[in-house]
């Protein structure tokens, strides 16, 4: 696979790092590229990382690869979640590209490998989207408090209304430690991701403690979603692209699904609910290019080109560790704790991540993004420690 360092014009040759800290690319335009010298990356060391994050590409067992498209999703998410209850998918899936990413330093393009302008699922990456729509709610004034029950706020069915999840905060569920409980779309909450062969396991356990307890659970984000979706009485995919993908310069070509049953009732009006997630289908589809953006944006901590996109408070809470889980901040704000997590790269990295591998990993010591599509997701601690040893400079 050919891997692309971008060329420079005479003009750029002399662009100082200090400017190249101010760029952010328009939408619609070409992205600005530089070399990895220019950027005082090693190109060498540069290239052995995306080698390697292209050799790492996740790929089916040898004997499954033999019947199926190892790309094909409508083939493997089935299979990987088969021993779930209600595991059968009721949202769109499909083929993905081959392993691709784009790597950013101050702004610039300085190297990108594979089809980074396909349009993919991302899995998880989605709910980076979905707390960026209750950021912009909580930056609004919409929501005055993410300790605030999210009843005091919405109803959007009955089982908001049970006495179990009657406390639960909109902080609860951005940090998906709610332990709420019912059934959205079809999907109860105890057969999401139970224990190991143990299919029932969840509903043996009981409802979780309400705040105490972290589970990555996508009824209980789908909830979150539909909770949102009332809030702001109007399709989260265009509060997103109002205030979060225009102003980033996000391409047109990106897509946020729902599943086939998932509408509500607002005003009279009869709106379709997204999901947070791909794993019955659905989520968000983009490009890697498009993911790279929100990546720039969290490097950026919530500024673009001079505008605010989300406040200092909103990024400083999702950054925050959640009690539970102090890897995680809300929803998808992958944190690097103690460097548990990408141990060669300072603490205070942060990565937004999606099955598949989708990862878009945000270095704050080198100013730098990195996109990761379809990697063996135990592999990325490896990509990073190969990136990082690209800049000379190991974590401080």
């Amino acid at each position: 696979m050919r891997i692309t360092y971008a060329l420079l014009g005479a003009a750029l040759l002399n662009l100082s790092p200090a400017l190249a800290a101010d760029y952010f690319p328009p939408k619609g335009e070409a992205w600005a590229t530089h070399t990895p010298a220019q950027e005082k990356l090693d190109p060498a060391k540069l290239k052995a990382a995306i080698d390697y994050a292209i050799s790492a590409e996740l790929t089916y067992p040898p004997e499954l690869a033999k019947v199926a498209d190892i790309r094909d999703l409508r083939v493997s998410v089935p299979l990987k979640y088969a021993g779930e209850p209600f595991n059968t998918p009721i949202g769109p899936l499909k083929p993905h590209a081959p392993a691709n990413g784009i790597i950013i330093r101050h702004g610039y393009i300085v190297a990108e490998w594979g089809k980074t302008h396909d349009v993919d699922m991302t899995f998880s990456v989605t709910k980076t989207f979905l707390s960026s729509t209750a950021g912009v709610a909580f930056d609004k004034g919409m929501i005055k408090n993410i300790n605030d029950p999210v009843i005091d706020y919405v109803k959007p069915t009955p089982d908001f209304l049970l006495p179990h999840n009657r406390p639960i905060t909109w902080n609860d569920m951005l940090r998906q430690q709610s332990g709420w409980i019912g059934t959205m779309w079809g999907k109860p909450w105890w057969a999401d991701r139970p224990d190991a062969g143990k299919p029932y396991s969840e509903l043996a356990k009981g409802p979780p403690p309400v705040g105490k307890a972290w589970k990555y659970n996508d009824v209980r984000v789908n909830a979150l979603a539909l909770a949102l979706t009332h809030l702001w009485k109007r399709p989260l995919p265009e509060v997103l692209k109002e205030y979060v993908a225009d102003p980033i310069g996000m391409s047109d070509s990106w897509h946020w699904e729902g599943y086939d049953n998932a509408f509500t009732q607002i005003d009279g009006k009869r709106i379709k609910v997204v999901s947070g997630g791909g794993h019955w289908g659905g989520g968000m589809f983009l490009s890697a290019r498009d993911q790279a953006r929100l990546g720039l944006l969290g490097l950026n901590k919530g500024k673009w080109g001079g505008k605010t996109v989300l406040s200092d408070k909103w990024v400083a809470m999702a950054r925050t560790p959640t009690v539970p889980n102090p890897g995680y901040g809300f929803c998808n704000w992958y944190l690097n704790t103690g460097k548990q997590r990408y141990p060669a790269a300072r603490e205070d990295s942060l990565s937004y991540n999606g099955d598949g591998a989708n990862i878009i990993f945000v270095d704050y010591q080198h100013d730098m993004v990195a996109v990761v599509r379809w990697i063996d997701g135990d592999k990325m601690k490896e990509f990073v420690r190969l990136l990082i040893a690209a800049t000379g400079e190991p974590a401080t």
